[in-house]
């Protein structure tokens, strides 16, 4: 308990709703809490930390909308027997700091750049001639255990990329910081897909696996694109999760 109050700063201009529920998530990754081994009372932790219990009744509610926790009625709240990780669709957030909000660390297995011909598909999607060489970025990620996630980026050709970035930041942040190119819209695509042969090597999952496949358009504050991005998610590792406020 005292590790989770030390996490809780009232000088922070960070809510402390989500203060606290950054050290649940905490708690919850820690494996001390598996097996059905009930979390502390939100009375207990709010008298411990200081606010209110609504203020941690709202942390909780927020982890238990995410799957990650469970109340049961009468009996306290558990931790989700679950190995999914949950990104999100209703903010722009890297898939770093998703994740680092999640209390997941990420491996990154493979990280490459190279240049590849611009085929009829990239020559539509970029507007450029096919005489044009682009620039592939190919990130496989996961966590300790194993590789859960591919992205293939392909950018237009006036953004100077080069091999001598080690992205070892988000790829906004390296776009934004080195490159003074502001990623400002994107349009997405997800539908269900079939590993074939190289994405099933490439996670280490049998060819015809399901697959969550993403793609992306992502593009300047002059609405001129900058990356195109596919992604395949192993359907057993990652969850998606989508929030929608209705206009009335």
């Amino acid at each position: 308990m005292k590790d989770f109050i030390k996490r809780i700063d009232h000088n922070s201009d960070l809510p402390l709703h989500r203060q606290i529920e950054s050290a649940l998530r905490d708690l919850i990754n820690s494996g001390a809490y598996d097996n059905g081994k009930l979390l502390p009372k939100e009375v207990d932790l709010s008298l411990a930390a200081g606010v209110s219990r609504n203020t941690v009744r709202q942390a909780y509610s927020s982890l238990v909308q995410e799957g990650l926790l469970q109340r049961k009625q009468g009996v306290g709240t558990i931790k989700v027997a679950s190995k999914n990780v949950v990104t999100h669709l209703k903010k722009w957030a890297s898939f770093t700091q998703d994740m680092k909000d999640q209390g997941i660390k990420i491996k990154n297995y493979q990280i490459s750049l190279e240049k590849v011909p611009c085929t009829e598909e990239f020559e539509q999607v970029f507007q450029v001639s096919k005489e044009k060489y682009i620039t592939k970025l190919t990130r496989i990620r996961g966590n300790e255990e194993c590789p859960f996630v591919v992205f293939e980026s392909w950018f237009h050709p006036r953004i100077p990329i080069t091999d001598e970035q080690k992205f070892d930041k988000p790829l906004n942040e390296i776009l934004e910081k080195d490159y003074h190119i502001i990623a400002m819209k994107s349009s997405e695509e997800l539908q269900a897909k079939l590993a074939d042969s190289r994405i099933s090597a490439l996670l280490g999952i049998e060819k015809g696996t399901p697959v969550f496949f993403r793609k992306r358009l992502v593009y300047d504050a002059g609405n001129r694109i900058i990356e195109y991005n596919k992604c395949y998610y192993r359907h057993d590792k990652m969850t998606y999760k989508i929030d929608i406020n209705r206009s009335i």
